[in-house]
């Protein structure tokens, strides 16, 4: 039996200390977690950061124009109604379907991984909790799943 001084937090088996693990998944809260607008815009910008300089992004680079600046913006403002916040895609960019707004581009498992591996990269660069930085790379594994249309 685990000592229950030593341990108060403590599971009965293990006697490794439970935390009070944040629900992510409710309301505002993502965004909140990840900076607010602020720190989407700094998680964007280390995110392609990271396309434009590892050779193994080479290949989702050269699926973007010479200018990130739109993609930049694309992504930042859907990530921020993904997270929570204001929803403002559609109005500036139209309906969004991730599967037909990357169908012409060839993005196979090589290209899911490089993509995850930049946001792996961009989200350990910020300053989140770590229970945080893993609940939203299991998320954003999701629609990096939806785009990808090759073997």
């Amino acid at each position: 039996m685990v000592d229950k001084v030593e341990f108060p937090e403590g599971d009965d088996f293990s006697g490794v200390k439970k935390r009070n693990v944040p629900k992510f998944e409710q309301g505002e809260s993502i965004l909140q977690a990840a900076g607010g607008e602020i720190g989407v815009q700094q998680l964007v910008t280390d995110f392609y950061y990271y396309i434009e300089s590892l050779p193994e992004a080479a290949t989702i680079r050269a699926m973007h124009s010479d200018n990130l600046t739109e993609a930049q913006q694309k992504l930042t403002t859907f990530l921020i109604g993904w997270m929570g916040g204001e929803d403002n895609y559609i109005e500036r960019y139209g309906r969004m379907n991730l599967a037909s707004a990357h169908h012409h581009h060839h993005i196979g498992l090589a290209e899911k991984q490089a993509w995850l591996m930049c946001m792996q990269k961009a989200v350990d660069d910020q300053p989140y909790d770590e229970l945080f930085k893993r609940f939203i790379m299991v998320q954003l594994s999701f629609p990096a799943e939806i785009c990808r249309n090759q073997n």
